[in-house]
């Protein structure tokens, strides 16, 4: 399993043409083979929120929430804050590791898992 992250800037214009600052855009997808796209299939889990982010301030308010398809698929967020693009990146990452680990239990069931302590 590899995450793909890609990170974007646009300018943002005015009205008039004059600058306004910049928009960052952060994109993430997490490439699954195929054992873990039928894994997920079976268990209808592509709905599942593997990580979520919440802002709430007064330039911005985002919530946004990764789940098992939306990573799978590729997903896509936009900012005015380089930090809260840091933070989602941070997101992004945890929401893929939560991916492996829930496709890792998924795959135990009905079965058994030997861990030696």
């Amino acid at each position: 399993m590899k995450l793909t992250i890609r990170r974007n800037q646009a300018d943002v214009k005015g009205v008039f043409g004059g600058h306004k600052g910049v928009k960052f855009s952060l994109y993430g997808k997490c490439s699954l083979d195929e054992g873990e796209r039928a894994i997920i299939a079976k268990y209808k889990v592509g709905d599942y929120v593997l990580a979520e982010y919440q802002l709430k301030a007064k330039a911005e308010a985002l919530d946004f929430k990764i789940t098992v398809n939306g990573i799978a698929n590729g997903q896509t967020v936009e900012t005015g804050d380089i930090n809260t693009l840091l933070d989602l990146e941070k997101s992004m990452k945890e929401g893929c590791k939560n991916l492996k680990n829930l496709l890792k239990v998924m795959a135990t069931f009905g079965g058994e898992e030997v861990i030696e302590i």
